[in-house]
């Protein structure tokens, strides 16, 4: 069962990934309804399978990993709804299953950690801050191709896909700022509730984090008060993304795989 539900969700992923690239393939596109589909049966079962997977929240590295690429698959999903931006499909999807084969197939078997309610909420907004950057990041990736396409005046394949870059860098922006006050509630709570820092691993994660947040904090004032945009936004979108992936899962990816200290 468990092996057809990952295979189901996998080839769904997939399946909504091919529906999403054909334009960038010059090929006639097929209704925008059936790939939409495809990815939200797609990461519905991924959202069964980790919560029957896993009675607890897994945190642990390969888990984490998949989580996120569920969570960052569903926000994809709904910034589609609300502004079609298949390419970004054609990016997460294959991500996305290729996360949760791993998780499911290859990865060493771990027990969910028994965390209190206020601890899962922390978990809650760090998860949701993280994918909604994530998206964000991907697409400071697109805007610095259209940027360049602009450049060279060749508007074929990914960029010739795209919404005008206008669009696009509204759209990113929108996602930087709704990430920055999930990062900042996911802080605070975590400043309220954790315990001791130290002895949980948690000083490198929170650190790297705060960097990140004044990162995406300079970005926002400096684009209210100065109109940041362009290739100084892109730098700087993705310097704070590489912070936060960092301090997701940089030191739990050293603890877990390099010193082999699995909680």
């Amino acid at each position: 069962m468990l092996t057809f539900l990952t295979l189901l969700a996998a080839v769904a992923y997939l399946a909504a990934t091919v529906v999403s690239a054909r334009p960038l393939a010059h090929r006639q596109p097929l209704p925008r309804a059936i790939g939409m589909t495809l990815g939200a049966v797609a990461v519905f079962v991924h959202a069964w399978l980790i919560a029957g997977l896993h009675r607890g929240v897994d945190l642990h590295f390969f888990a984490a990993l998949s989580l996120v690429g569920g969570c960052v698959a569903g926000l994809c999903l709904l910034v589609n709804l609300l502004r079609p931006v298949a390419t970004l499909g054609v990016i997460v999807f294959p991500l996305a299953a290729g996360l949760l084969l791993i998780d499911t197939f290859a990865a060493p078997q771990t027990q969910p950690l028994q965390l209190d309610w206020h601890i899962k909420l922390h978990v809650i907004f760090a998860l949701l801050g993280f994918s909604v950057l994530c998206i964000a990041a991907l697409l400071a990736m697109l805007l610095a191709l259209q940027e360049r396409a602009l450049r060279l005046r060749r508007f074929d394949g990914i960029v010739g896909a795209l919404p005008p870059l206008t669009l696009t860098e509204a759209l990113m922006f929108q996602l930087i700022a709704a990430g920055f006050a999930l990062l900042t509630l996911a802080l605070l709570s975590g400043i309220l509730f954790v315990e001791n820092l130290f002895e949980q691993h948690l000083i490198h994660k929170t650190a790297l984090s705060i960097a990140a947040w004044l990162v995406f904090g300079t970005l926002l004032f400096g684009r209210w008060r100065y109109g940041w945009r362009g290739r100084r936004a892109v730098r700087l979108t993705l310097a704070g993304m590489a912070l936060l992936l960092l301090a997701f899962f940089g030191s739990r990816f050293v603890l877990e795989l390099v010193l082999k200290r699995v909680a």
